[in-house]
């Protein structure tokens, strides 16, 4: 065996063991036969995703991340890749076969890999969807920065990051997204592309003008270009050295094509008919492994020796096998864990191995990790909701040197809402920046940040907005629970929307039931500047992924505004506000409704108990059911569109807990289904108005 590299001081060029490649390599194949020829066809797994062809130049590039906070991110053909960076082949079988001990516990197929590590390179997990690794690559690059140059670690001083995809990703958003800000910030990132000429069965010719990425490539600036060919593994070496010896010497972010083979079916059940005999030869003709034996035999390494680490890789294999088929299956009763943190029988959180503050010990003096709700100590006049969220950004900003804030226009211009103004003059460029338009870019960053270790504070401008960045944000949201606990990414994103003084398709949305579809996030939808405080300041110092939606009607509105609740105040999640009390009914509602529901209150003289949810992820049921158990009635009001919102959840809820308390049927409130009108007449016609939500009150006690 290899000796352990020198993560301290890696060479710029380094001749690769070649031993030690042969080893992994066969390895590899030895893994992929074992899966086609016996684990797929018994039905022992079900998704197999071959990598042969790519196998070589992926060992050659695992050997030379050195840095001991180098990251990769990669795709479904990344095994070769993963095996190099410390993937045991029992590991391997255990998540293909969905056994206890793989990577995700049988939550996931097994090709997603993921490896944490805290100490030399790591391998972030791994999406189902193609181009998702992109923008995750460079956040996680420009956090390698960040603790070098603004936190000054010097652990983080040599590391790269590693972006490794196939040439039809290259077609996607989050490429092109990434490709713009490694490129304008001149991070430390590679991006290595393996073109075997096909997505599936489409050629590259079709998913690239001309078929080549890199040629495309050649006038972007900022970005060096390398390309050669990966079946030729000496030359590919000398390619793949170099190009991760730039990067990390700090001559900005890098582009590797290598053209490989693909020796087998996209997956396990393609097979390849659509390319045709001539072709599926000359492609095993370029085998790289066979032109592997071809260099090293006998000048490098001995024909005897080739053989014996060939049968060792089948001989480790099958002893890995069998310790794979003694483990248990997953049990179905932890289907439902770790979607967010929990804790312990003795009541400490289960951390997660990596990404956020948590697992490096970072944590506030107070947060949602306690279930202490300090009172209000009010400061000064009454403030706007606008103010307050500034007001918090910049005390956390002060107190933990982890908190990063961007997005488009709120640096120097302090967001086009106002809530980051004067931010960036305090805390300098590197803590509050701008960024290029692009959701995808700004999430997926985000994504990279967090797993590197920081608290990202990403904005997206209105809710409409986020939707090119739903893959990123369901990908987040679901990364803990799909990597059973070992990987998390907390972060709080910013998300003002809802009516304003008029309404549009565009910049009135709400839509808040989308983010309770994706899971793994929490969602905060607070109605005034005090509760915006308090919620605000427990997702900054929580471990979850946070919506915090900012309800535009309210970031000025007077009924909103509140005297500052002081630096440590922190609201826990999942608890509502009794805003008012009465025996009539109960009304439930959320975010700029509080406001119209406490005024068709007072219009009424209707004595009801008015609960704000405050928070939708988790919302507090227990409150509702009590309330609703003493009044007997119930009134839920949202903006969101009536089918399928979040009110028909709560009623639902209520239907099977409470339906024999009830003496009226539960009703609902809402935008009726139509997008958010420009026009302030249509847009009154669709929202719940006072009068309406007046009536209704009026009406569901009289029954």
């Amino acid at each position: 065996m290899a000796a352990t590299p020198d993560l301290r001081r890696p060479a710029r060029e380094q001749a690769p063991d070649w031993r030690r490649v042969v080893q992994l390599v066969a390895l590899s194949r030895a893994l992929d036969d074992l899966e086609e020829a016996s684990l797929l066809p018994q039905r022992q797994m079900f998704y197999q995703f071959s990598a042969r062809g790519h196998d070589v130049t992926q060992v050659l590039l695992g050997l030379t991340l050195t840095g001991r906070r180098d990251a990769v991110t990669g795709y479904y053909r990344s095994r070769p890749l993963a095996l190099t960076l410390g993937l045991d082949a029992e590991t391997a079988l255990a998540s293909s076969t969905m056994r206890c001990g793989g990577m995700s516990e049988g939550r996931d197929i097994g090709v997603v890999f993921n490896l944490p590590r805290r100490e030399g390179p790591c391998l972030l997990p791994v999406c189902g969807g193609v181009g998702t690794q992109y923008t995750p690559a460079v956040g996680w690059a420009q956090a390698l920065r960040y603790r070098r140059s603004v936190l000054r670690e010097e652990p983080w001083a040599d590391g790269i990051a590693v972006a490794h995809g196939g040439e039809a990703s290259t077609a996607t958003n989050g490429f092109w997204s990434a490709l713009n800000i490694a490129a304008v910030e001149r991070l430390p990132v590679l991006f290595y592309i393996e073109d075997n000429g096909f997505g599936i069965s489409v050629p590259s010719s079709v998913q690239t003008p001309g078929g080549n990425i890199a040629r495309n490539l050649a006038g972007f600036r900022g970005l060096r270009i390398l390309e050669g060919d990966g079946a030729d593994p000496l030359s590919a070496a000398r390619l793949i050295g170099a190009a991760v010896a730039g990067v990390r010497a700090g001559e900005g972010p890098a582009l590797l094509r290598l053209s490989v083979p693909r020796l087998a079916g996209h997956s396990g059940q393609d097979t390849q008919t659509f390319k045709g005999p001539a072709l599926i030869a000359a492609e095993q003709d370029r085998d790289p492994w066979r032109r592997l034996r071809a260099q090293l035999v006998p000048a490098i390494v001995s024909a005897e020796t080739w053989e014996a680490e060939t049968r060792a890789a089948h001989a480790q294999l099958a002893e890995a096998r069998a310790r794979v088929e003694r483990r248990a299956l997953p049990e179905a009763r932890t289907v439902q864990r770790h979607v967010f943190t929990e804790c312990a029988a003795d009541g400490a959180p289960e951390i997660q191995h990596q990404g956020g503050l948590w697992p490096e010990g970072v944590r506030m003096a107070s947060g949602t990790g306690t279930r202490a709700r300090p009172e209000p100590q009010a400061q000064g006049p009454r403030i706007n909701m606008l103010a307050a969220i500034r007001r918090t950004l910049e005390h956390e900003l002060e107190v933990n040197p982890r908190v990063v804030v961007f997005g488009e226009d709120v640096g120097r211009k302090g967001g086009v809402h106002g809530a980051t103004l004067g931010l960036q003059e305090r805390f300098g460029a590197e803590r509050v920046f701008d960024t290029s338009l692009s959701e995808e870019g700004i999430i997926g960053r985000a994504v990279g940040m967090a797993l590197a270790g920081l608290m990202p504070v990403p904005e997206i401008q209105f809710r409409k907005y986020a939707d090119p960045a739903a893959e990123q944000l369901n990908d987040c949201g679901t990364m803990r629970w799909r990597t059973h606990n070992r990987f998390a990414a907390p972060m709080v994103v910013r998300i003002p929307g809802g009516f304003f003084k008029c309404g549009d398709p565009w910049h009135s949305q709400s839509n808040e039931v989308q983010w309770l579809h994706n899971i793994g996030w929490r969602l905060a939808m607070p109605s005034n500047a005090q509760d915006a405080v308090g919620l605000l300041r427990s997702a900054l110092r929580g471990n979850e992924p946070t919506i915090f939606f900012e309800h535009r009607a309210l970031l000025d509105g007077s009924a909103a505004r509140r005297a500052y609740p002081g630096d440590e105040y922190v609201l826990e999640f999942g608890r509502a506000r009794l805003v008012s009390e009465g025996g009539a009914l109960s009304v439930v509602t959320w975010g700029a409704m509080v406001e119209r529901c406490e005024a068709a209150l007072a219009r009424t003289g209707i004595a009801a108990d008015l609960i704000d949810l405050r928070t939708l992820s988790p919302w507090d049921s227990a409150t509702v059911l009590a309330s609703v158990r003493r009044t007997h009635r119930c009134l839920i009001v949202h903006e969101d569109t009536l089918s399928a919102g979040f009110g028909a959840e709560i009623a639902a809820v209520l239907a099977r807990e409470a339906f024999f308390e009830l003496d009226a049927p539960i009703e609902r409130l809402a935008m009726p289904d139509v997008p958010s009108p420009h026009s302030p007449v249509l847009l009154e016609a669709a929202l719940p108005t006072v009068e309406r939500i007046a009536d209704t009150l009026s009406r569901l006690v009289a029954l």
